[in-house]
């Protein structure tokens, strides 16, 4: 059925192909690309010789002899990798034989090209994410065993000829991974992006403070992971009362994020990490009691909900605190964005506290309009740390609540609680990442099944499996010119009530891929039972991987 995709006719001006539903001709790619025209016959796959233009970058090469190893641990017949020269890639592939990875500038970011006959492949692209795209592609085009990295019997090792023409619909395709509340160790954050990275997900949304702990090595500040990075003991249930009583605890030095930043670069995902301030503080204010209203004493907190007890922001000593972690935060951290929280900061310390309501006068600030002088020294603190970022050339993202009061130009919203933020910010002219907890809450439960499904958080709100997420659209709800302003979609990943590994996965899979499509694809694009059955793959993909999943959709 021909189409023509008119929102994205910008980042797919070089795409004239009709989009086809691919589940009967064998092609289960997860997200769906946005145009694919299929050949006849197939590409024989054992032997092919990889070839790349010179003008890639390292990464990019080092990821397309990554896919030609694969291939020869897989077949048993080596697959060599050369750069090529004299090659255009304008040219036809009628000409080429073997795989062929061309630059093309005039492929919008992240786009690609793929084309497959009975002798050649040819993929262009104009960056890395384009090509590495591109891969996630063949592979999930290849037989099942090219995930297992060794032979398996009675493989056929060939891939259907085709043409796909893909481009994302969002930019900003995020994936949050709360580490406060339950540590999770390097190798383990890596291989929670290296199935993102499957998917297509660009953005890692590393949660790394809290008050039950704070997770990332600050020169400046030791104590911080000396006594801020551990508890004395764990709540287990719904129960706030019951507790194990058991030190917990962990945290990242600066060369162990260093190396999370590096690998996450190498699979095409930028890291935006966070530190949430005011509220969620106490363990900070556990390491340093003079950050805290009061003076403490306080403690790395052992059960989970929202404390009272946030930072004093009536104290310039606090100020130079947050500036300082943010300084070093910006050494480790490349990305654009840095997240400063915002959300579920409790005002009565505030209310009460002396050196906040000084401030509160000297600012001279007032109750009105929706906003308490409370919310409005909130945007203060919002705004401060907003301007020590611009001058490092950063900008900040913030939960929703940042909207209350007075909040300045230049932030961007990060809408959790349902829709309705993201609805305002957008209008208003603020940029706007939707992670609705309606739909992007997979730390929820996926349905009422009290004997199956794990404890899990959201349990009042029990039923977000993987239909509702892929129900999702974005721009429902939005005035006619908010929809520029809604850079992409995120997953939170909350780990009050997800321990380890196992729970980790079956919370995330398969509700993962069909976010991946709310993010990837355009609505005409989508089909929930088409994409059912792509998934009788992808759940073969996960058991070849080792990934737990919660089965059946």
């Amino acid at each position: 059925m021909k189409r023509f995709v008119l929102f994205l006719a910008c980042a797919l001006c070089c795409i004239g192909l009709s989009a086809t539903k691919t589940g009967k001709q064998g092609l289960d790619i997860i997200p769906q690309p946005q145009n694919i025209e299929m050949g006849k016959g197939c590409l024989k796959l054992k032997g092919l010789n990889f070839n790349y233009d010179t003008a890639l970058e390292s990464k990019t090469v080092e990821a397309i002899g990554k896919l030609a190893d694969q291939l020869y641990l897989c077949t048993g017949k080596p697959s060599s990798i050369a750069s090529a020269t004299g090659i255009n890639a304008a040219g036809s592939i009628r000409s080429l034989k073997g795989a062929f990875f061309l630059r093309d500038a005039s492929i919008a970011p992240e786009a690609y090209v793929i084309e497959v006959s009975k002798k050649a492949i040819k993929v262009t692209a104009s960056d890395h994410n384009g090509f590495l795209y591109a891969i996630s592609t063949l592979k999930q085009m290849m037989p099942d065993a090219i995930y297992a990295g060794k032979p398996v019997a009675g493989t056929s090792w060939t891939i259907p000829c085709c043409t796909i023409k893909d481009a994302p619909r969002f930019s900003y395709r995020g994936l949050h991974f709360d580490v406060a509340r339950h540590f999770y160790t390097v190798e383990q954050v890596k291989r929670y992006l290296d199935v993102a990275a499957i998917y297509k997900i660009n953005r890692f949304h590393w949660h790394l403070t809290e008050d039950q702990g704070w997770r990332i090595e600050i020169k400046k500040y030791p104590k911080l992971t000396e006594i801020g990075a551990f508890r004395s003991g764990t709540q287990q249930t719904y129960d706030k009362k019951v507790n194990d009583g058991k030190r917990y605890g962990g945290y990242y030095t600066q060369d162990q994020i260093r190396e999370v930043v590096a690998y996450a670069d190498k699979l095409g995902i930028t890291v935006i990490p966070e530190i949430d301030l005011p509220g969620h503080m106490l363990g900070a204010m556990a390491s340093y009691p003079w950050l805290g209203c009061t003076g403490g004493p306080y403690q790395v907190w052992t059960r989970w909900g929202v404390s009272d007890q946030v930072l004093c922001v009536g104290k310039e000593s606090t100020f130079e605190f947050l500036f300082n972690v943010l300084d070093e935060l910006c050494e480790l951290f490349p990305s654009e964005y840095i997240h400063i929280g915002g959300d579920e900061c409790p005002k009565k310390e505030w209310e009460k506290c002396p050196a906040c309501q000084a401030k509160i006068a000297e600012l001279g600030l007032k109750d009105g309009d929706g906003a308490t002088k409370e919310q409005r020294l909130q945007n203060y603190v919002t705004k401060r740390v907003q301007d020590h970022l611009e001058k490092k050339g950063r900008k900040i993202i913030g939960w929703d609540e940042i909207l209350e009061g007075d909040l300045a130009k230049g932030a961007t919203v990060m809408s959790w609680r349902g829709t309705k933020g993201g609805e305002k910010a957008s209008a208003m002219g603020f940029d706007v990442i939707m992670t609705p907890n309606t739909y992007c809450y997979f730390d929820y439960k996926q349905s009422k099944d009290e004997t199956n499904e794990f404890l899990g958080a959201g349990y009042h709100r029990a039923g977000l499996d993987a239909a509702k997420v892929y129900s999702y659209e974005p721009f429902d709800g939005l005035t006619a010119d908010a929809p520029k302003h809604i850079l992409g979609v995120q997953a939170n990943m909350w780990t009050e009530y997800i321990r380890n590994d196992k729970e980790l996965y079956y919370m995330l899979i398969p509700r993962l891929q069909a976010l991946s499509e709310v993010q990837w694809c355009t609505p005409e694009n989508k089909d929930y039972e088409h994409f059912k059955a792509k998934m009788e793959k992808h759940f073969r993909i996960m058991d070849i991987l080792g990934y737990n999943y919660r089965p059946g959709l």
